[in-house]
């Protein structure tokens, strides 16, 4: 849910603010930087395709098995993925994924007091994500209970409505970047935080239940991997020009209302098994 709020809604509303705030050009954000980004997730769609295709034709070779180790292999191909991405951008090639226009912004950027120190900043992280986990816990518990009550499925409710509550932040610095005429950044916090998800976060919490003895895996039923795989490519077209306007934002943003649509007519199907 967070990545398709986060590639279609987010992304989409930031272009059309930004389309809005420069309607006489379009504009301009580093195409290489997103190129890759729209490589490492179609990389995690494929990575999420063949579990669930395995699942649904029968064909594994050993049954109940081939499904959790074909998942934890291609997990653990992910993560290295990830990681030798993050060598490629911030080491290896850095120079060709600065910011467009990174030398015009230093001099205002020089000028901008720091709110609050580093030791401060990351204390106040370290104490939101242990709050935040622990309220994760009761809203987990209690998504059965609000989809009975508000007679919606459960897929809606979690695919859509809490991705929009818990982006929220990321929806308006993504907006306010953009209009600010700072896509890369916008970019960063939209595509780089599915990049984020698909390819680390995903895989990591297998490979953590793999070693806690927990038969994770990366199927996530048809109907959302299809949607995912369609919507990673929506992007890759929107972003392969390297530029912006409000109308690839409208866009965007109706493709979502789409998805949104889909999620609320659509009940996933009861497991047969124990999984």
């Amino acid at each position: 849910g967070s990545i398709l709020s986060n590639m279609l809604l987010v992304l989409g509303c930031a272009f059309f603010a930004g389309g809005l705030a420069h309607p006489n050009r379009d504009q301009v954000f580093n195409k290489a930087s997103a190129v890759v980004n729209s490589g490492l997730l179609l990389m995690a769609v494929l990575g999420l395709m063949f579990p669930a295709v395995l699942h649904f034709t029968h064909s594994e070779a050993h049954y109940g098995k081939s499904e959790v180790s074909l998942s934890r292999f291609s997990s653990c191909i992910m993560l290295v993925a990830y990681a030798s991405y993050l060598f490629f951008q911030l080491k290896s090639q850095r120079s060709l994924y600065s910011p467009i226009g990174e030398e015009e912004e230093s001099t205002e950027d020089e000028e901008d007091e720091k709110e609050i120190a580093q030791g401060e900043a990351i204390s106040w992280l370290f104490v939101l994500t242990i709050w935040i986990s622990i309220l994760s816990g009761y809203l987990v518990d209690a998504i059965q209970g609000a989809s009975e009550s508000l007679n919606m499925p459960l897929a809606f409710i979690s695919v859509i409505l809490l991705p929009i509550v818990g982006n929220a932040a990321e929806h308006a610095s993504a907006i306010m970047f953009a209009m600010k005429n700072k896509l890369d950044i916008t970019l960063g916090v939209a595509i780089g935080s599915s990049t984020q998800i698909s390819m680390f976060v995903i895989p990591f919490c297998v490979v953590i239940g793999w070693m806690m003895g927990e038969e994770m895996d990366l199927n996530f039923q048809l109907f959302e991997t299809a949607t995912l795989f369609i919507t990673v490519l929506v992007v890759a077209f929107m972003l392969q020009e390297g530029t912006s306007n409000y109308f690839k934002g409208f866009m965007l943003i109706l493709c979502y209302l789409i998805v949104a649509a889909s999620f609320f007519v659509h009940v996933d199907p009861k497991s047969s098994d124990n999984k």
